[in-house]
């Protein structure tokens, strides 16, 4: 035996004598109960309202001092009490709908098998229909407008606050700032470099000499995610094969290669570089790059090879880009061919 509502009498099948609330037998409480929650769905839609203001008329930089916690942002607070207004009388307009105007009777019900046959299925449907209909939602127009209304407007602030995110990426993840003569810098040293910079064996982490400049105009860390590379060097006779180019012409410089320093798996970083196999290891998950043959993938969870960057030197002998990658670097996305 199962039951909703109340337990059953001890010692009998018996429920105790139902008494109906005072909605159920005065139309003016009943009336009263659905102002009641209508009130409080529409406190819901007014608080996601004033968190989508309060996200964009409060300065990110304003604050205010808390008795006890101190100073705090005013708009995550205020962000924050109007979210937390509207969930709580979304909810509680809910449960008071329940207690005061739903349906009050307690049933015993016979467990039954977990299957429905056809009858059932169609039973259950028009007990479904007679619950909806008991309920008032078809006869109680402001509580399912308001409620509704709410329901329509909390998402909105999570909408909103994606803005917070940053510019959307547009046609950075098919190309970088490199381009035709960008000077190539230490990262550690922002300064440019020259062949002569780069030993037999050595590897050097470097990125574009505009970076910094990008990074300030932008406002963000796009530029940052993708250019960074590294420098290997190695005897021109050691490199077994190099990527393809528009120009057909070889993307080393006197034996030293320039590739991404985004592994291709996950986008961690790489600077652990194996100088006699000329293997390039991801740390993260022991994808392995042999850097000496196109920088292909031989071992590891990494499908794609390390992208590489022609280069070149300028007439004062610095180590510059030909170009951008010929293909996007870092993790796969939905948006690649391959």
């Amino acid at each position: 035996m199962s039951t909703t509502g109340k337990d059953l009498v001890p010692g009998t099948d018996a429920l105790p004598e139902h008494k109906p609330r005072r909605a159920d037998i005065d139309v003016r409480a009943a009336k009263r109960a659905e102002r009641q929650v209508a009130t409080l769905f529409g406190i819901g839609a007014l608080g996601a309202i004033a968190m989508i203001a309060a996200y964009i008329f409060i300065e990110t930089d304003a604050t205010v001092r808390i008795p006890g916690m101190g100073t705090v942002g005013a708009s995550n607070l205020a962000m924050g009490l109007a979210l937390g207004v509207a969930l709580f009388c979304i909810g509680a307009g809910a449960i008071h709908w329940a207690k005061k105007l739903m349906p009050d009777v307690e049933e015993v019900q016979e467990r039954k098998p977990l299957g429905s046959t056809d009858d059932e299925t169609a039973q259950a449907a028009e007990l479904f229909e007679e619950g909806v209909a008991a309920a008032g939602w078809n006869d109680r127009p402001l509580i399912r407008r308001t409620l509704l209304g709410a329901l329509l407007l909390i998402p909105l602030p999570a909408i909103v606050l994606l803005r917070s995110l940053g510019p959307a990426p547009k046609d950075s993840k098919f190309n970088t700032i490199w381009e035709e003569g960008s000077h190539i810098v230490g990262i550690d040293t922002a300064r440019k470099l020259r062949p002569e910079d780069i030993p037999i064996g050595g590897l050097v982490s470097a990125e574009p000499e505009n970076l910094a400049e990008v990074d300030e105009e932008e406002g963000n860390l796009n530029a940052r995610a993708s250019a960074p590379i590294i420098l290997v060097r190695m005897l021109p006779d050691e490199i077994v094969s190099e990527q393809d180019f528009p120009d057909g012409e070889p993307g080393s410089y006197e034996g030293i290669l320039a590739f991404s320093k985004i592994c291709t798996h996950v986008g961690c970083p790489i600077a652990l570089y194996e100088q006699q196999t000329h293997h390039l290891l991801c740390p993260c998950h022991q994808s392995t790059f042999d850097l000496a043959n196109e920088g292909n993938v031989i071992f590891g969870p990494a499908a794609r090879r390390m992208p590489q960057l022609a280069i070149t030197v300028d007439d004062e002998g610095y180590l510059v880009a030909r170009g951008d990658f010929t293909e996007p670097v870092g993790p796969s996305f939905w948006e690649r061919a391959r």
